[in-house]
């Protein structure tokens, strides 16, 4: 096994291959303005042939689908269906792999005319779509190309916020089905945003009953149960300005009522310069569980269930980190797994699927955000800048 690399949230990640431990301390923050904050983002290029993906031995990335206009968020259907939100076209697209030959040939428009969906959750026979400021649910039967009838709305107007700022809404279910929980993004990096903004909401099924179950998430995005438990976990984007090092974005199980930090504070009491919040609110400020290098944008959360992949990465996180623009350095741009150990997380990430970067981290052919694992126990990822959606699997050493 490989060593552990230790470095605190401003610290380079030297050695991107995969299986390399990084672990982000919470004690070794970096000061406010350490590094000048800086825009930079990598350009696009195309992806380079033969592709330059890296992988642990045995696995390998095919092409599942590609030419999408908007490929960020994925769900797997229970026949082994897969749906993809394609936020910019207001789309909802049916994938499927009808030859198993590991390449999605069918593609049909399965409902539009969404603002800009994003989450996706399937709950009885019914999809339901995390739209910019409501949830909606279309009618789902197995083998159905196109939804049987028009999205009918769950939770009420408004509900959700506004589409201002971070627009993204995510989905979760609990285990029994009985309450439906929704991250919403702030609509401001650093700000006194009232909820719903920077929460997640849990509502009853039927979108009655909402209630704030955890705040102070500046913009939380993929959300999962962990499997077999009622733990709730969210992958969480913290905020920008304050130089490479700051702020950690992070993966962490929700605590009923839990108090996040921001705007006031970020991971646990540490200050947001000029913005001064409630002591008793700042004191009680939670730190997450594991910490990602800052501005490595997680989007994309699923817990591995699946059979093919082999036996310790079950129960394991995997993350996607869609890249930095406001290092100086990019960072991210990856697809890292998070060992579990006991039903929690055990201190560090490994990168798993690299190699978007090109010419030196100068240049980019690609992005990672919405993840699932299809029913033949492969990893799927939806990329926004390719438009692709990639598949990883096993077929050993």
């Amino acid at each position: 096994m490989l060593p552990a690399t230790l470095l605190a949230a401003g610290g380079a990640v030297a050695d991107e291959a995969p299986g390399t431990r990084i672990q982000v301390d919470p004690a070794s923050l970096p000061p406010p303005y350490a590094t000048d904050a800086v825009a930079f983002q990598p350009g696009w290029v195309p992806a380079p042939q033969p592709l330059p993906f890296r992988l642990p031995a045995g696995f390998a990335v095919n092409v599942f689908v590609e030419d999408l206009r908007d490929a960020r968020w994925l769900a797997v259907a229970p026949n082994g269906d897969v749906f993809l939100a394609e936020p910019d076209v207001g789309r909802v697209t049916l994938l499927r792999d009808a030859d198993g030959d590991g390449r999605a040939e069918v593609r049909h428009t399965f409902a539009d005319g969404f603002r800009r969906p994003h989450g996706l959750a399937f709950q009885g026979d019914w999809l339901y779509v995390a739209d910019t400021e409501r949830v909606w649910r279309l009618p789902w039967h197995a083998g159905d190309a196109k939804a049987a009838g028009p999205p009918e709305p769950v939770t009420a107007p408004g509900a959700l916020g506004s589409a201002s700022g971070h627009w993204t809404r995510n989905l979760a279910f609990s285990p029994d089905g009985s309450r439906l929980f929704v991250a919403i993004g702030s609509a401001s990096n650093i700000g006194r945003d009232p909820a719903p903004r920077a929460t997640v909401q849990s509502f009853a099924a039927d979108g009655s009953d909402q209630k704030t179950f955890a705040s102070g998430l500046r913009n939380p995005v993929g959300i999962a149960f962990y499997p077999g438990t009622e733990d709730l976990y969210v992958v969480v984007n913290e905020r920008d300005g304050l130089g490479d090092g700051l702020v950690p974005d992070y993966l962490t199980r929700l605590e009923e009522g839990g108090f996040y930090g921001w705007p006031y504070s970020y991971i646990g009491s540490h200050p947001q310069p000029g913005l001064e919040g409630p002591k008793d609110l700042v004191d009680r400020a939670i730190v997450p569980d594991l910490l990602f290098h800052s501005h490595s944008a997680p989007l994309g959360l699923v817990f591995y269930e699946g059979a093919q992949f082999p036996p310790d990465y079950r129960g394991d996180a995997f993350v996607a980190l869609h890249g930095s623009w406001n290092s100086s350095r990019p960072v991210g741009y990856m697809v890292v797994r998070v060992p579990f150990e006991n039903g929690r997380p055990a201190g560090w990430y490994e990168p798993f699927l690299t190699g978007f970067l090109v010419d030196g981290g100068g240049s980019v052919f690609g992005r990672p955000v919405g993840l699932a694992v299809a029913a033949d126990g492969s990893l799927l990822v939806a990329d926004d800048m390719a438009g692709v959606v990639w598949r990883v699997s096993y077929a050993g050493r």
